[in-house]
């Protein structure tokens, strides 16, 4: 009975070599199935189990169309799903293999959870937001929204300090604020989609610039740390760069970094890389709601890229990224407004490790910023108010 017991051992890890080479390793890519990340299996519809890494290199960028390395069937990227049979073996040789019970791993230690410790605004006080900044120097929130003074200013407190921007037809007028920025002077940079200009104003509210003409359909904004300015162009699909003499209210320099967007929208930098994150918005078959983020080193080098159905393979539901953000270590974090959520997609480089770090308390979240504090500001718009999140350790 021993000496059976004795040479099981060696016919089992046999038998379970075999399994490792048949069952679960990708027939495309010939790595080994895992549960985490691009490793997980996946079935197509016709049958046959792919690892997600290879849906995603199979799928077509745009409508998700692939066909089976194998049979040749036509499916889609989004149909696919993940094989419970091999993800079930694994678990099975994983307790197979172990020799006895295993000492509980120690848990990584942990980035901190995330929790709202206060809001403010609400209805009334916000319309509608759409715009969400920090004042450099004060730690002031700049807000926009669709209120009679477009502009409002809020202490650090939450306490509404002031507020400007008439709503009307006069250059100096806000019509349809979409976003806003505070530069490291303290003036105040408003895209309006209502005259398709970009609109400069000092911190109380006086109008320095406006430059309209200069672009088909602006829509972010937001501060570099040299103290330009960067715009997207939603309907000419590019992304700008402007130098301004602020004080003087003079337009020194403009340059185009990107010609070929899709529909872009939100933009962020990083302070601590200098890299540039966008939020694209495709229009065409299957893209309805279909997100892009585009990552761009300071040198204007694409550097990483994640699409709605790339998110979706680690994700269990649909996200649509409505802002960007850096966070104090080069970190890019995305507001979603299908779940909603606020996820954390790592460094570009190593795109996409998905984190959620915001899962309750959001209905439409669609700007977000840190403060030098780290904590993170998120402007709800269905709830007409910025909430404020900071990390619990405990």
């Amino acid at each position: 009975m021993g000496a059976e017991a004795a040479g099981s051992g060696p016919a089992l890890r046999e038998l379970l070599r075999e399994a490792e080479t048949s069952l679960l390793e990708c027939k495309v890519c010939f790595e080994r199935f895992g549960h985490r990340q691009q490793r997980r299996p996946r079935n197509l519809s016709c049958g046959h189990v792919v690892c997600l890494a290879c849906v995603a290199a199979l799928a077509h960028p745009r409508t998700l169309a692939l066909e089976c390395p194998f049979c040749r069937r036509a499916c889609r990227g989004c149909d696919t799903s993940d094989c419970l049979p091999v993800l079930h073996f694994l678990e099975l040789l994983g307790s197979a293999l172990r020799p006895g019970p295993a000492a509980p791993r120690a848990a990584p230690a942990a980035a901190g959870v995330l929790t709202c410790q206060h809001a403010f605004g609400g209805w009334g006080t916000l319309v509608n937001p759409t715009g969400l900044a920090l004042c450099p120097k004060t730690g002031r929130v700049v807000v926009v929204h669709d209120g009679k003074r477009r502009v409002k200013v809020f202490d650090s407190g939450g306490g509404c300090a002031h507020q400007f921007g008439e709503k009307g037809d006069a250059a100096q007028d806000l019509r349809y604020p979409v976003d806003v920025t505070v530069t490291s002077d303290c003036h105040v940079v408003v895209t309006d989609a209502g005259d398709r200009s970009l609109k400069v104003f000092d911190f109380f509210g006086q109008i320095k610039l406006v430059l309209g003409g200069h672009f088909c359909l602006p829509w972010g904004v937001e501060t570099t740390p040299q103290n330009g300015v960067l715009v997207t162009d939603a309907e000419a699909g590019s992304l700008h760069l402007l130098e301004v003499d602020f004080p003087e209210g003079v337009l020194r320099r403009t340059e185009r970094l990107q010609a070929h967007l899709r529909r872009p929208r939100g933009v962020a930098v990083s302070w601590l890389t200098g890299a540039i994150a966008v939020v694209e918005h495709p229009l065409g078959p299957g893209t309805c709601s279909s997100t892009t983020v585009k990552v761009f080193s300071a040198s204007m080098q694409l550097i990483g890229q994640v699409d709605s159905f790339g998110l979706s393979l680690f994700f269990p539901s649909k996200i649509t990224a409505s802002a960007v953000a850096f966070d104090h270590q080069g970190n890019v974090v995305v507001a979603d407004t299908s779940s909603p959520a606020v996820l954390c997609l790592g460094k570009p480089e190593e795109f996409p490790v998905l984190k959620p770090i915001v899962t309750h308390g959001l209905s439409h979240p669609v700007a977000l910023t840190f403060t030098k504090e780290s904590s993170l500001l998120v402007l709800d718009s269905a709830a007409h108010s910025v909430k404020v999140y900071k990390v619990d350790w405990g």
